[in-house]
């Protein structure tokens, strides 16, 4: 039988399984496809930014904070670094048992340029186990102040191409919460996140706009895109 049409020519049928992203038949249900499809989008994200750096003779290394399951590593190693004798795509990941079967899958697959650590976010910056220059960061879903970890770690290693996709930013909307009866008395302005899912969203534009300008302020030229609407 043939694969789905959505799996690219190449694909690994076993990784997909061993991510859900097939069933054990090899086929694809409504939840599966969903994700296959949100995993191949950030996948066309990516790729351009790979090939410019293969273009460049840099070295191609990656790492993937907040890697969870690891989905877009395994993603980005199988449709692309796969076919390469060089890269190494680093997984960094606080959850010791998310580690421990990320390497193990790695090992079964034979993908043997993955390496999956266990750090949190702030502390791989100055991990002797990752390199001193990373050409790619990513960090997908890295909650509240996980993700501007990940822009630090960036600016440290000196990276190329950030890519990042927020969740969670909830500390900005904290401070918005605790002083919200103070700021009544000074500025009007504070309707704005008076009710709590203003606090929230609100909290979360300021986040994303503040990361936006503090990574234009190192010289980066960006891209802001959502995902999923």
């Amino acid at each position: 039988m043939p694969p789905p049409p959505e799996i690219r020519p190449g694909q690994s049928i076993e990784l997909l399984k061993e991510l859900h992203l097939l069933t054990r038949d090899g086929k694809l249900n409504q939840d599966s496809r969903r994700k296959l499809k949100q995993v191949h989008h950030l996948f066309h994200f990516i790729e351009p930014l790979l090939a410019e750096l293969v273009a460049s003779d840099s070295s191609l290394t990656l790492a993937d904070h907040g890697a969870g399951k690891s989905y877009l590593g395994f993603i980005l190693y199988d449709l692309f670094f796969k076919a390469r004798h060089d890269g190494h795509i680093y997984g960094v990941e606080a959850r010791p048992e998310l580690v421990d079967r990320s390497r193990q899958l790695a090992q079964r697959l034979g993908f043997t340029r993955m390496s999956f650590l266990n750090l949190c976010v702030e502390n791989a910056i100055d991990s002797p186990a990752l390199p001193e220059r990373i050409d790619i960061v990513t960090a997908l879903h890295a909650c509240d102040t996980a993700t501007d970890d990940a822009i630090r770690f960036a600016f440290e290693k000196q990276a190329r191409f950030i890519v990042l996709v927020p969740c969670c930013q909830a500390e900005v909307a904290a401070q918005l919460r605790s002083k919200k009866n103070e700021s009544f008395a000074k500025t009007p302005l504070s309707e704005i996140w008076r009710h709590p899912i203003h606090t929230r969203e609100f909290g979360s534009q300021l986040t994303n706009a503040l990361r936006c300008l503090q990574l234009e302020a190192r010289g980066y030229q960006l891209t802001v895109t959502e995902l999923v609407g």
